[in-house]
């Protein structure tokens, strides 16, 4: 029986691929078809892998020396997904944005946070893992952030991937992260819930919104284009390449619950100070506004009728009112 089932499930890819549709890719039914692909999308990525062109996270990939990076790992001991995608910049030599879906049992939280200071495989120069698919590519031999004053900053945050030990080990790579100052990345956890960072409190919030929904599509990254940089690291262990420590962070969400969709974007300026009173609302934007700002096209692959309704406005109540 195991052997007829690899056998059926590789003549199913087989079919998907030659047949090209617009619905997105299926694992083990955690995203579901929007409108059943039955509205024309005249805006859907036409390059990179497979997912990149059919997964509702996924904005428009730039293409030129940018690299598309899909992590797959065990979500259990039973179940293998996608965990998260990447697109690596080659030229500029960093991460443009990480994009996930949140749903149930990618959320389920059944091992402890990795520990980069006590994995014994890396060398004492290298604190977080490289990822494996770049590496060589790029020569992605050391941390960088090693003897800099910023912090590792996860985009995929490692706190949305706890399903599995893989899963949140993914996380790490260094080309899921971005220098972010402490104060913006962190929190203090002697302070009730506003005194920590916006940037925190954001993270934390759409944890809480993908637990009321089926499914939580998440697209997120710093600007790393000239003109919205803050500076540049040094890379310590290749004198050619540094980093742009971005002006502005973004995030883009799509939520489907049933036949229900919402999106909402955020925006924050990159700052070692800020106001901890300030409501998440003050960073609230429309995902068209925040396509404006960032020059990226999110979640293009919807079908035209469901982007260009959820993308041109957001209404806060929609989101239960947690923009505080």
């Amino acid at each position: 029986m195991k052997k007829l089932h690899l056998f059926l499930s590789a003549l199913a890819l087989i079919v998907f691929v030659a047949c090209g549709d617009d619905s997105p890719t299926i694992i083990k039914g955690k995203t579901q078809p929007i409108d059943n692909g039955s509205s024309p999308n005249t805006n859907k990525n036409t390059s990179g892998p497979i997912e990149a062109q059919t997964r509702y996270e996924f904005p428009k990939v730039k293409g030129g020396n940018s690299v598309v990076v899909v992590h797959k790992a065990m979500i259990n001991s039973s179940d293998e997904g996608i965990n998260y995608s990447v697109e690596w910049d080659g030229d500029i030599h960093a991460q443009r944005w990480s994009c996930w879906q949140m749903y149930q049992s990618i959320m389920a939280q059944s091992v402890s946070r990795y520990s980069a200071s006590n994995d014994g495989s890396l060398s004492t120069s290298c604190q977080y893992p490289n990822d494996p698919d770049l590496q060589e590519k790029y020569r992605l031999t050391a941390d960088p952030y090693k003897y800099n004053n910023f912090d590792h900053g996860h985009i995929c945050p490692s706190a949305d991937r706890l399903s599995s030990t893989e899963t949140n080990y993914q996380t790490f790579y260094i080309t899921n992260m971005q220098p972010q100052y402490s104060n913006f990345n962190g929190s203090n956890s002697d302070s009730g819930i506003n005194q920590r960072s916006p940037w925190f409190r954001l993270e934390s919030q759409v944890r809480t919104w993908a637990s009321n929904c089926d499914t939580l599509y998440v697209c997120k990254g710093g600007t790393i284009e000239n003109g919205k940089v803050m500076q540049y690291l040094t890379d310590k262990f290749n004198g050619k390449n540094k980093i742009p420590v971005p002006k502005y962070f973004f995030v883009a969400l799509f939520s489907q619950k049933g036949t229900k969709y919402k999106a909402i974007g955020f925006w924050m300026e990159h700052v070692s100070e800020y106001d901890s009173k300030k409501p998440l609302s003050t960073y609230a934007k429309s995902i068209d506004e925040l396509e404006k700002l960032t020059g990226l096209d999110f979640f293009c692959n919807l079908p035209d009728n469901i982007e260009d309704a959820v993308e041109k406005s957001y209404s806060a109540s929609d989101w239960k009112g947690n923009l505080q």
